[in-house]
């Protein structure tokens, strides 16, 4: 088979968060790459289809390969306005020239043309208004910069 049996899946804007970071702490070379843990420290989302807070707590464990891989995995909660507590795992990878990566390591400003940072967020939430984030796949794309992540969520229809 050649062609897709089906047309394939649109994207659809549903929010962005832009959550605010401490200062990563670096864990050194673990299993086979530079090991980095960064706090969340708050935010904010956004958008048509929910708006929240960050709440601080989280983290984002990273591991930066050789060949400018950065293996990333934030696990997080946010606050919808109506007080319902939304737990998040967001899975993905960030990739770069190695005079990239190595900038964002340092946490400078980096545009974000210049590298591809793509995740696939699940979503933990009970029953209620909220409880479609649960039933929708997303795909995710990061912008880095030194003291926050924007972080813009796709629906997949």
């Amino acid at each position: 088979m050649t062609d897709p049996s089906a047309p394939p899946p649109g994207l659809v804007f549903a929010f962005s968060a832009r959550v605010e970071i401490a200062p990563p702490v670096d864990r050194g070379a673990v299993d086979g790459g530079r090991s980095r843990f960064i706090a969340i420290t708050g935010g904010r989302v956004s958008g048509p289809r929910l708006s929240a807070t960050v709440l601080p707590g989280g983290g984002d464990w990273q591991t930066i390969l050789p060949g400018g891989v950065t293996r990333v995995l934030a696990r997080y909660f946010l606050q919808a306005e109506d007080g319902t507590v939304i737990g998040i795992e967001n899975p993905g990878l960030r990739v770069a020239s190695e005079a990239v990566t190595a900038r964002l390591a340092r946490d400078e400003p980096v545009e974000p043309d210049a590298y591809y940072f793509r995740t696939t967020p699940r979503f933990e939430v009970a029953e209620g208004p909220h409880a479609w984030l649960a039933r929708t796949v997303f795909v995710a794309r990061g912008i880095r910069r030194p003291t926050h992540v924007i972080i813009d969520f796709y629906c997949v229809e």
